[in-house]
C-alpha cells in the first residue's frame, strides 16, 4: 500500500510539473506595457511645462516623439487583442494538458499491470534475506509430492519424481524407499535399479554394498549398456581390492561407449587411478575375477573374506603399506563389518605411526565411510 501511495505523489507531481506552466495566463503584451509608459510621459510633459520647466517648443516636440511611440505600441498591442481565446496555441496547452492529465498515467499503469505484478503481497526483509528462492522451490516441490503421495501412495510416477529430489538434497534413506516403492509399483528397470543402487552407495557414503551391488548386477542384465551401472560395478571391484577387475570393466565401459559421453572424463580418471596402483600380494587371479561373474552373492562373498583374510595375513607381516589398509577397510566396510573395518583402522595407525600423512589418509577414509565415533 505504502509503494502505490509513493508512485502516486511521484505521478501527481511530474503531472502537476507539466500542466502548470500550461494554465498560467499569456501575460500582458510588451505593447500594452509600453502604451502605459508611453501616457505617463506625455503626462510627466505637461506638468514640466506648467511649472516652466521647459519651453513651448521643446515641450512640443517631445509630445510629437512620445505620441509617435503611443501609435507604434497602440499598433502593436492590437493584433495580440484580437486573436481569441480559442486560438492555436491555446488549442495546443488543452492538449498537452490532458495527455499529462490523462493519457500518461494510464499509459503508465497499464505497463505496470502488464508487466509488473501488483498481486503480489510484500514480504518482511528478514523474508527475502533469509529464504533462498532456489531452497523454497525445491522445499515447495518436496511439499507439494509429498502430500499427493499421502493421499496417493500408489502412484508409481510420483515417487519416481520424488526419488532423485530427494537424493539431491541428502535426503539418501527417503530417497532409497522412495526408489524401492516406485520399482514396486512401476516395475524393474535399468535406469530404476541403477538409480536405486548409486542411491544406496551415496547412503552408505560411496562404499557399494552388496544390495547396491545387486541393484547395479540387475540393472546390467536389462540393459547391458547401463552405463551407470557397470561404473559402479567397476567401483565395487576397486573397494573390493581387484584393482584388474575394476579396470577391465572400465576399459569395456569406454570402448562400448562415445567418447565424448558426458561420464567418460570420469571414467578415465577411475581408470587411470586403478591402473596406477600396484597390484596387490596374493591378490585375485584373472580365474579369481572370471569365476567372481558366475557365483551367487553368498559365494561371491566368501570369495571376498578369503581375499580379505589374504591382505590381513600380508599386512601383519608387512605394516608399511598404506594402500593395503585403505583396502582392508573398504573391504570390511562393504562385508558390513563395521567393527572389522574400526580395529582395521586403529591397526593402521599403530603400523603407520611414523608417517603422520598416511595416518592421515586412513582418518579421513574413515570418516567417509561412517565409522568415526
Amino acid at each position: 500500500m505504502v509503494l502505490w501511495l509513493i508512485f502516486a505523489v511521484m505521478t501527481a507531481a511530474a503531472v502537476f510539473a507539466v500542466v502548470w506552466p500550461l494554465g498560467r495566463k499569456p501575460g500582458a503584451a510588451r505593447g500594452g506595457s509600453d502604451r502605459l509608459v508611453y501616457q505617463d510621459q506625455l503626462a510627466e510633459i505637461g506638468r514640466d511645462r506648467a511649472a516652466g520647466l521647459i519651453g513651448e517648443v521643446e515641450a512640443e516636440s517631445a509630445r510629437i516623439e512620445i505620441s509617435r511611440r503611443l501609435l507604434a505600441a497602440a499598433d502593436a498591442e492590437a493584433p495580440a487583442a484580437a486573436v481569441p481565446r480559442s486560438s492555436q496555441p491555446l488549442w495546443h496547452r488543452r492538449v498537452a494538458a490532458v495527455v499529462a492529465i490523462v493519457v500518461v498515467p494510464a499509459v503508465a499503469l497499464g505497463f505496470y499491470l502488464w508487466l509488473g505484478s501488483p498481486d503480489v503481497p510484500d514480504q518482511s526483509a528478514f523474508a527475502r534475506t533469509s529464504t533462498m528462492p532456489g531452497d523454497q522451490s525445491i522445499a515447495s516441490l518436496v511439499s507439494q509430492v509429498e502430500a499427493h503421495l499421502v493421499q496417493n501412495p500408489n502412484d508409481g510416477a510420483g515417487w519416481e519424481v520424488l526419488a532423485p529430489v530427494y537424493l539431491q538434497i541428502g535426503r539418501f534413506d527417503d530417497a532409497v524407499m522412495a526408489w524401492r516403492r516406485a520399482i514396486a509399483l512401476n516395475g524393474e528397470s535399468a535406469t530404476r535399479e541403477s538409480a536405486l543402487g548409486e542411491t544406496l552407495t551415496a547412503a552408505a557414503n560411496g562404499v557399494v554394498t552388496d544390495e547396491a551391488k545387486q541393484a547395479f548386477q540387475r540393472a546390467v542384465a536389462a540393459d547391458p549398456s547401463n552405463a551407470k551401472a557397470d561404473y559402479y560395478l567397476g567401483l565395487a571391484d576397486e573397494q573390493d581390492g581387484n584393482s584388474a577387475a575394476a579396470a577391465a570393466k572400465w576399459r569395456a565401459l569406454l570402448a562400448q561407449g562415445p567418447p565424448d559421453a558426458p561420464w567418460a572424463e570420469f571414467v578415465r580418471e577411475a581408470l587411470a587411478r586403478v591402473a596406477a596402483a600396484p597390484a596387490p600380494a596374493n591378490g585375485p587371479t584373472a580365474g579369481d575375477v572370471a569365476a567372481a561373474d558366475t557365483m551367487t552373492p553368498a559365494q561371491r562373498s566368501e570369495l571376498i573374506r578369503g581375499m580379505v583374510q589374504r591382505l590381513v595375513d600380508r599386512l601383519h607381516a608387512d605394516g608399511s603399506d598404506v594402500e593395503g589398509w585403505l583396502r582392508l577397510v573398504r573391504s570390511y566396510a562393504v562385508l558390513g563389518d563395521r567393527d572389522k573395518a574400526k580395529d582395521a583402522a586403529a591397526n593402521a595407525r599403530r603400523a603407520l605411526s611414523d608417517h603422520p600423512d598416511d595416518i592421515k589418509r586412513i582418518d579421513d577414509l574413515v570418516k567417509a565411510l561412517g565409522l568415526a565415533g
